[in-house]
């Protein structure tokens, strides 16, 4: 080996929301993370009648709509930082924001596309701003993820949204067989055992995530059924108290502990659906893009394995299949360092997040019952003291 090999850092990049040297299919490339994931998911709601194929950004700004140069440099007002991603260079270092929000769906006699908007705010010094202002189309998201799987075989770059990828075609996922199968027949002969154990944790992971995925859609559901129904019985209640006229504030009150916790279902349920689905479906989507990882370690190692093979075996020129097994170990080096330094900070960061999410939901059920019971215990005291009135004016 010569020299050490040091993990390239892909999240500590420095790029402006704009990108960096270099243009893509689509134009201007944003920098992407694991809240813009989450940003993305947020377009769902455009619900807009096009082809996946189809989805595009443009500026909001007249001086944006040419994509096919890169401009970093457009100071704006500062803005609330909403869906906050953080890269940095060091654990207590935090000094580059970007943030992806805002969703836009526009519609022209062409197509149909969509923009997000790209902030980025830093104190870095090689920076011309301390913030800078984009609009980003969606495939420039992709290219740049693809860009940096490139680049960066090893390093875990958060997926994008599954709604707005194109399955693969069946060309495609006949040459990703053939590659799976050619990987198989080579083996990975040498894989180090805490690849395996890494592999292994992904695979569990991966089947727990998306039950959980299963489950907490169907607990939604459900809730949004239960929602549904109750909200028909206070009208129903206040209906029947017009024909009731002995009960008609007995009915009445009911109708008003139905309304309210209607009120508190509702917010539940948008708790659920803004805090638990989304950290969960991103790491649905983490499991695969693991996966995706995983093999092209595999891959980098295998090459390397071949090689080490056809030296021994002597099948071509010596001198040119040492220098090509230098060239190959330096590489696996780079990408097994790359992985594990990557492994650790992703562990604890999905750690954190998935406790987070589980934690205020649980704390946002036990409000919501107490809320609930608080209501028809005040009810049923009231009815109680009205009995015990009545009775007493009998008696009397």
């Amino acid at each position: 080996m010569e020299g050490e090999c040091r993990a390239p850092q892909a999240r500590s990049s420095g790029l402006p929301a704009g990108g960096a040297g270099g243009e893509s299919p689509g134009g201007d490339a944003p920098l992407s993370g694991s809240s813009g994931s989450s940003a993305l998911l947020q377009a769902e709601v455009l619900d807009l009648d096009e082809d996946e194929d189809d989805l595009e950004v443009f500026s909001k700004d007249a001086s944006l709509m040419d994509m096919n140069s890169f401009s970093p440099m457009m100071p704006t007002s500062p803005l609330s930082m909403i869906n906050q991603v953080k890269f940095e260079d060091e654990p207590d270092l935090k000094d580059l924001f970007i943030t992806v929000d805002e969703p836009e769906s526009h519609v022209t006699t062409i197509e149909t596309f969509i923009t997000y908007r790209i902030i980025t705010k830093t104190s870095r010094g090689e920076f011309d701003s301390s913030e800078f202002e984009v609009r980003r189309r969606y495939q420039d998201f992709l290219w740049l993820k693809e860009r940096l799987e490139e680049a960066h075989p090893t390093l875990i770059i958060p997926e994008l949204s599954s709604h707005k990828k194109q399955g693969p075609g069946l060309l495609s996922r006949m040459g990703q067989t053939v590659r799976a199968v050619a990987l198989s027949m080579r083996g990975v002969k040498s894989r180090p055992e805490e690849f395996m154990e890494m592999n292994n944790f992904i695979e569990i992971f991966s089947q727990k995530i998306n039950l959980i995925d299963k489950i907490s859609q169907r607990i939604y559901k459900e809730e949004r059924e239960y929602f549904d129904e109750m909200k028909e019985y206070g009208p129903i209640h206040i209906l029947w108290s017009a024909s009731e006229e002995d009960l008609a504030d007995t009915l009445k009150g009911v109708a008003s502990c139905i309304d309210k916790c209607c009120k508190a279902t509702e917010k539940r349920m948008s708790g659920l659906s803004e805090a638990l689905l989304p950290v969960v479906h991103e790491y649905v989507l983490y499991s695969e893009m693991l996966m995706g990882v995983m093999k092209r370690r595999d891959q980098i190692q295998a090459e390397l394995d071949s090689k080490v093979e056809a030296l021994t075996s002597k099948k071509a020129d010596t001198d040119l299949l040492t220098e090509e097994i230098g060239k190959l170990e330096d590489k696996v080096e780079c990408a097994n360092n790359a992985l594990k330094a990557d492994w650790e900070r992703w562990k604890q960061n999905m750690q954190n997040d998935i406790k987070s999410a589980f934690t205020d939901m649980a704390e946002e059920n036990i409000h919501y019952y107490e809320q609930c019971l608080a209501t028809w215990e005040s009810f049923l005291t009231s009815q109680t003291d009205l009995h015990l009135e009545e009775a007493s004016e009998d008696k009397s």
